[in-house]
């Protein structure tokens, strides 16, 4: 098939810039809905670009980058579990869909859009039914789309291991089903979506289950992940020496982050004052041997998150070097 049919057909008349759209998404029951837009040159070469369901995760991943490298504009747009609940998973994959178009910084002329046709107001668009197959600008944002909700879900198992999200990937395989039935679902699973809506955990849940610190350190790790961190380790444990709660990338510094959570009752400031010097000194001492044992030579910071719950909405505040106060 020629993956092109649909590009040259724009590009014969004139039409300079044509932009692929896809999503990824749509049906898992936790994580966040991803979109991406993609203008190609009319010079592409990418003949092993298709549908990202047909390749391998490994073929995706090289694919990403190949793409990345060969495009002229690549937008991403991505609506996260708690607006998805508000605000429904088709207008979710609208907004995303013009998020990515928005990123793009040269004008598209047309969108090749997969499927029927998107809620994108201001450009002209071609719905292309099953188009994924059809065309390579879709094709290559099908592939971004998936790729980077894939790196996220595979983050997000770091923060819950016992959950599979690496595997499958928030869908809703059996084991996944099973084990929301058992343990209740995460931060990150959509509440409105059945079988979650009725497995979600209280706040009573998790004081009975001593659950409420562990609560706090998993919704910092996911607000670090939405914000474009890669969680490299959460409750890092040296015996004797100390521990580190979450550590993290961001843009190459590596994070060292302490957590605090409170319930309600408390207020600013007084989770971060459970920080005594004693502490710090452990967190320091866990952070030399965590940089002795893996030989690295990076730029690090330590940071400070302070989570108060019972207030409705979790509210979560992270001070950038805030451990320098101790």
């Amino acid at each position: 098939m020629d993956m092109l049919k649909y590009e040259e057909k724009y590009w014969s008349r004139g039409i300079k810039y044509v932009a692929g759209i896809d999503e990824a998404g749509r049906g898992p029951l936790a994580g966040p809905v991803v979109a991406s837009a993609v203008i190609l040159p009319h010079d592409v070469n990418l003949p092993e670009v298709t549908d990202s369901k047909k390749l391998s995760e490994k073929k995706r991943e090289r694919l990403f980058q190949n793409i990345m490298d060969e495009a002229v504009q690549v937008g991403v747009g991505i609506i996260h579990e708690r607006e998805i609940d508000k605000i429904n998973i088709l207008q979710s994959t609208y907004k995303a869909m013009q998020m990515a178009v928005g990123q793009l910084r040269v004008k598209p002329e047309i969108l090749l859009v997969d499927g029927r046709p998107a809620d994108i107001k201001h450009f002209e668009q071609e719905s292309i039914i099953k188009g994924d197959s059809k065309s390579l600008s879709i094709a290559a944002a099908s592939i971004i789309a998936k790729v980077t909700r894939d790196q996220m879900m595979i983050n997000y198992d770091k923060v819950f291991p016992q959950y599979g999200f690496s595997g499958h990937k928030g869908y809703g395989s059996q084991q996944h089903i099973e084990f929301i039935k058992t343990h209740f679902a995460t931060p990150i699973h959509r509440q409105s979506f059945k079988p979650i809506s009725d497995y979600l955990p209280t706040l009573k849940y998790y004081k009975e289950n001593r659950l409420v610190g562990a609560l706090g350190e998993q919704l910092v790790a996911c607000q670090l992940i939405k914000g474009g961190c890669e969680i490299i380790e959460m409750n890092y444990n040296v015996p004797k020496i100390g521990e580190i709660d979450i550590i993290s990338d961001d843009s190459g510094t590596l994070v060292f982050t302490e957590v605090k959570t409170q319930t309600k009752g408390h207020g600013w400031n007084e989770p971060r004052t459970q920080i005594d010097e004693h502490k710090s000194h452990r967190i320091m001492n866990a952070t030399r041997y965590y940089m002795d044992e893996n030989e690295l030579d990076v730029e690090i910071r330590f940071d400070v998150a302070e989570v108060i719950l019972g207030h409705g909405k979790p509210k979560i505040n992270i001070i950038k070097d805030g451990l320098s106060a101790y």
